[in-house]
This record gives structure tokens, C-alpha cells and sequence, in this order.
């Protein structure tokens, strides 16, 4: 699975947790909720940083936890959740093998998790901090697939 971090949606946090009926500190109503893909959009993932373990964690990197439970949102919303997170509603998935096959015909550029572009790059600047990443400047690349 994987989630999309550079395509924000209409909705704020504040909206989603009003919805959960759970409280909103004023400063965070308007923080950016991303469409984190098609696969489930009704399902919130917070990808943070810290090493405070959540229900239904998964570590992603040294720095980095995808967690999927109502508990960090409450702690989220009180301003006493990880300082540097993404919400998302949804994700992206593939069948048994798909992804594979998709990266072995070069579909996919993949980059290791980086906090620093995840939560200090805004997130039109994502893409092209990835690029950099791996050495190229994404924007001068086609639309067009194709394998070097």
C-alpha cells in the first residue's frame, strides 16, 4: 500500500474531526487533509514522525510510523499528538504482484521515506524534492512511459 502526500483535498481537519466527533484545538481546523489515494477513502491514515507507539502503528523508517487509530487523532486534535504528521483519507493499492510489475517496467521512481520532505517541503514542492533525491529534476521528465 501506499499513501499519496502531495494531493490535498477540500476538506480540513477540522471538518473530519467535528465528523468524529472529536475535539479540534482552533490552530489545526484548517490543516490540510490529503486524498491519500482511491482504495478506501472513508479510512484516515496519520503519517508522523516520533517514536510514540500508537494503536495500529506501523514503523515506515527510523523516523517515520503510519498509524490508522482514533487515538492519535484525539491527541492530534488536543495539540498533543506528534507535531509533524500527515492526514490522509484513503490509500493506494495494488493486487499480489502488481506492484511489482509495475517497477520492474519502470512505472514507479521510489525514494526511501524522507521526514524532511514529507514534513518541512510544502506539498506542491514534493515531487520534485523526490527527484532531487534521486538526482534529476523531475519537471524536465515526459508524460510519456518508457524505460531508458
Amino acid at each position: 500500500m501506499g499513501i499519496v502526500i502531495n494531493q490535498p483535498l477540500e476538506v480540513r481537519l477540522g471538518e473530519i474531526l467535528e465528523h468524529l466527533e472529536i475535539t479540534c484545538a482552533d490552530d489545526l481546523t484548517e490543516e490540510t487533509v490529503f486524498a491519500g489515494g482511491p482504495v478506501q477513502i472513508d479510512h484516515g491514515f496519520v503519517l508522523h514522525n516520533g517514536s510514540q507507539a500508537w494503536d495500529s502503528s506501523l514503523k515506515v523508517s527510523e523516523s517515520v510510523w503510519l498509524t490508522t487509530s482514533r487515538d492519535i487523532l484525539k491527541a492530534i486534535g488536543a495539540s498533543e499528538g506528534p507535531p509533524q504528521h500527515i492526514v490522509a483519507l484513503g490509500y493506494a493499492g495494488w493486487e499480489a504482484g502488481q506492484l511489482e510489475e509495475e517497477l520492474a517496467q519502470n512505472s514507479w521512481l521510489t525514494v526511501p521515506a524522507d521526514s524532511d520532505i514529507l514534513f518541512n517541503t510544502p506539498y506542491p514542492d514534493r515531487l520534485k524534492a523526490a527527484g532531487r533525491k534521486l538526482g534529476f529534476d523531475i519537471s524536465l521528465m515526459s508524460g510519456e512511459a518508457g524505460h531508458a
